[in-house]
């Protein structure tokens, strides 16, 4: 079929009077061809008007699309099964001219961005392998809108804490923040509605306050509105997580701020520079950083359990025994989970960043095995006993052995002896029980009042009595 611009040059020769001959030699067509344009006298190509199989099943058609839920695989199987000789390929050629299940297209836009006007912020789930295993994680991402500066991250959950320790993290990387952060609609900043009129959670709104920048949401369905930060992941994914495996979380975001130095230093062929070199002109219209940039932390407070323990997230994190039961703060930051005593500082540990139920342990705040605290230190009364009658020191350690718990009982009995008869009585008892391997404090008593029987209770003679 001859096209426009070949239909206008046979018209226009022909006006100038060639020949059929001619004009077909000139234009390289068939003299049939040449005379049908010239008797249409129109240079517009002609419609095709032929007959379709499929138009007399329009109808039908439009039901089984219904019925199917838009599947033409379905439409064309149950067609054949109803009797309708038609191909598959002119089933879906008929519905792409008749606009069946067809979705206007429309034309993409772009957006300009000037330096230092915005910056976006969006997560995304991604599987890694973690410690040998395939892990779920959340990457969370930032970029500045003209320099495309990248900045990502892992994390096991993403929570407003999460949020915050991420982005500060991210502007601490920038050098500064942009005028304005957009994000989507169903983001942890969000607190509700959406696009123009979201409203940030106060605490967010407060923490954009301290940076000098405001969060925006894109509109409910312009998705494209947020592509600066979209497009990285799949670069992410096909690039950066290809054939990598990680030790740990520490592992993996160190890594993935390497290749995030890597690639801004990287030229970009549709920037026609790297963003690393276009963030020179960036950096001098961001906002500067506040002169301190406080510390990131989630606040809990807790008792110290039984067993000198507190517990954030199902993490155990120990403290020192003489801290059980007493009341504590306990501050979460990205890396560090401390633990204070009103303004003093107890411990710190290194934050497990996965909720898994570890028991994190300092070896300082448990004593070696068997040196529990005050679990072998003499019990008052044998120290006593000591000092009182060092001589039965060994008879008094095994009295206490061979009692039940600490001896507390029986050693409060054998100081009650000591102090009650005399001291020669008592130990020549305790020499006599040790020879024969008496323990029992009553029998030991027996031996002592045996012993000053004939001193102490001696009855008067008869004629003493008459005197």
């Amino acid at each position: 079929m001859l096209d426009q611009s070949q239909r206008a040059s046979i018209l226009q020769l022909h006006r100038r009077g060639h020949s059929h001959r001619h004009i077909a030699r000139l234009v390289g067509v068939s003299r049939g061809a040449v005379g049908e344009v010239i008797r249409s006298g129109s240079a517009e190509v002609p419609k095709l008007d032929r007959a379709e199989k499929a138009a007399p099943h329009r109808e039908t058609i439009l039901e089984l699309y219904e019925r199917c839920k838009g599947n033409l695989v379905r439409v064309h199987e149950e067609l054949g099964a109803a009797g309708a000789a038609i191909s598959y390929p002119a089933l879906t050629a008929f519905c792409r001219r008749q606009g069946i299940g067809q979705v206007e297209k429309l034309p993409a836009g772009q957006y300009t961005f000037e330096p230092g006007e915005e910056m976006q912020h969006d997560t995304s789930p991604h599987r890694i392998t973690l410690s040998g295993g395939l892990r779920k994680v959340q990457t969370a991402s930032l970029v500045l809108c003209y320099s495309r500066m990248l900045y990502f991250q892992f994390f096991a959950t993403f929570t407003r804490f999460d949020c915050k320790t991420f982005l500060t993290e991210a502007f601490l990387y920038m050098g500064g923040v942009a005028g304005r952060c957009m994000i989507d609609n169903t983001h942890v900043v969000v607190l509700r509605g959406t696009g123009r009129e979201m409203v940030p959670v106060p605490e967010m709104a407060a923490f954009a306050d301290r940076y000098g920048f405001t969060f925006r949401a894109h509109e409910k369905g312009d998705a494209n509105r947020s592509a600066r930060v979209e497009r990285p992941f799949g670069f992410i994914e096909g690039n950066f997580l290809a054939g990598r495996r990680f030790e740990s979380f520490e592992d993996a975001n160190r890594q993935a701020a390497a290749w995030c130095d890597q690639v801004n230093a990287a030229p970009k062929r549709h920037l026609h520079a790297s963003p690393r070199e276009l963030f020179a002109i960036e950096k001098t219209r961001l906002r500067p950083l506040p002169a301190w940039v406080p510390p990131v932390y989630a606040l809990h407070h807790r008792i110290v359990d039984v067993e000198g323990y507190v517990s954030v997230h199902t993490n155990r994190y120990s403290v020192p025994a003489r801290m059980i039961g007493r009341r504590v703060e306990v501050r979460e930051t990205r890396e560090r989970i401390e633990v204070f005593d009103g303004p003093r500082l107890v411990t710190t540990h290194d934050r497990a960043m996965d909720p898994v139920g570890r028991r994190v342990t300092q070896p300082e705040h448990r004593p070696p095995r068997g040196q529990g605290s005050g679990r072998h230190e003499p019990l008052p009364e044998e120290t006593t006993l000591h000092e009182i009658v060092p001589e039965i020191a060994e008879y008094v350690s095994a009295v206490k052995t061979r009692a039940q718990g600490r001896g507390t009982l029986p050693l409060r009995r054998l100081l009650q002896i000591v102090r009650e008869y005399p001291r020669t009585a008592v130990l020549e008892a305790v020499r006599t029980a040790a020879t024969y391997g008496l323990y029992d404090l009553e029998r030991l008593e027996s031996l002592v009042l045996k012993a000053i029987a004939e001193e102490y209770f001696v009855l008067p003679d008869d004629d003493e009595e008459k005197q």
